[in-house]
Parts: structure tokens; C-alpha cells; sequence
């Protein structure tokens, strides 16, 4: 049978020396053979043991876990139930963690682009959020009373250039403005604007907002 020094076992193993002699210090695979002057003989028995315990931490269980699993005479039982605990633990810790990536994902896309806005507190993340949301459906509001609009330009457009009949392009041109008109205080009544020097918040004039 092969009989392995502390070194030699680490090295088979790919651990180092002070891992097995922490696990010898915590009992859970002592040598062997034990020599007077200290010397450490492990058997290939003991290497198995060995993989067995990195294998079950690998796993995610703790040293008690595995020392409960080695030391119960119902070995195979004990370890069953114990990588159930630890499948269910893994798999809350999977549900949090996509949750936690879904939030970051949203945190992220609602950040503005500008680096020179200071977070000082939580409200200000999510007064940021609040805003970009508010905006997207700001953005999907013109997006509903846009389309009909183009529909009405390009159709009273297309009619006029069949029929040689201008009329309905003429009445249709005054909607769309009207419709553009409306749907522009719109956006400027419901967005404002951040100096980006400053950080302040300021909704500009009608007129500003047109020339800008």
C-alpha cells in the first residue's frame, strides 16, 4: 500500500501543507502512521478521504457538515440530506442573485450618461429612476399619437399625388401640426433638464427649448 509524507500528500492532492495540517488540527484526516519525531505517513486510503472532503467543500459545505457526514455510521444518508440543505440553499442564493442583476441591469440603464452627478443618498438613485421611467413613457405617449399623425401626412400625401385632389392633404397638414404642436408641450410640460456644471434642475422656456 502507498504511504504518503504531509508534502507529498498535499502535492498529490494540489493543497498545500497547511491545509492538511489544518484539517489534521480539526480532526478531520489525521495521519496513519504517526512517528515519534512528529513525521506525518498518510495511506491511500487517507488520500481518498482526502479528495472526498475538498470534494464535499467544493460543494459548498461547511467542515462541520463534512465532519457529521464522515463521522456518522449512516455515512451515505447523512450526506444525502445534507446536499439537499445545500441544493436549496444554492438555489435561494441563485433566485437572489438574479434578482440583485436585474436590479443593477435597471439601476444602469436608468443612470444618465453624465459623470458629473453626485450620489449623496439613496433617493438620489432612485429619484433617477423615477425619472427615466417617467420620461420612457413620456417617449411612448408621442410614440402612440405619433404614428397616426405620419399615417395622416403620408396618406393625405399619397391621395393628393393619385387624385390630383389637394384638399384632404391640406386638412390633413393642419391636424398633423396641430397633432406636432400638442404632442411638443407635452414633452416640454413633462421633462426638465440638469445642468450638467451644477447639477441643477431647470425647466427652460418654450421659446428656449424651440431654439435650442
Amino acid at each position: 500500500m502507498s504511504e504518503y509524507t504531509t508534502g507529498e500528500l498535499a502535492k498529490l492532492a494540489q493543497v498545500s501543507v497547511r491545509t492538511i495540517q489544518y484539517y489534521d488540527k480539526k480532526n478531520l484526516l489525521k495521519p496513519s502512521h504517526l512517528y515519534e519525531n512528529g513525521k506525518r505517513i498518510y495511506s491511500e486510503t487517507d488520500l481518498n478521504k482526502l479528495k472526498l472532503i475538498l470534494l464535499l467543500k467544493n460543494l459548498g459545505l461547511s467542515l462541520k457538515a463534512i465532519d457529521e457526514i464522515l463521522d456518522s455510521q449512516n455515512s451515505m444518508k447523512v450526506m444525502n440530506l445534507l446536499l439537499e440543505q445545500q441544493l436549496r440553499y444554492l438555489h435561494d442564493q441563485l433566485k437572489t442573485s438574479k434578482n440583485q442583476i436585474k436590479m443593477i441591469e435597471e439601476i444602469r440603464h436608468d443612470l444618465p450618461e453624465t459623470d458629473q452627478i453626485k450620489i449623496k443618498d439613496i433617493r438620489d438613485i432612485e429619484n433617477v429612476m423615477n425619472n427615466k421611467k417617467s420620461l420612457r413613457k413620456v417617449h411612448m405617449t408621442m410614440l402612440i399619437f405619433g404614428f397616426p399623425l405620419d399615417f395622416i401626412e403620408i396618406g393625405t400625401l399619397v391621395w393628393a399625388i393619385m387624385k390630383g385632389d389637394w384638399l384632404p392633404f391640406i386638412i390633413g397638414m393642419t391636424v398633423v401640426l396641430i397633432g406636432a404642436a400638442g404632442l411638443t408641450m407635452f414633452y416640454f410640460k413633462n421633462t426638465n433638464y440638469i445642468c450638467p456644471n451644477c447639477n441643477t434642475e431647470f425647466k427652460p422656456e418654450i421659446l428656449g427649448r424651440i431654439l435650442g
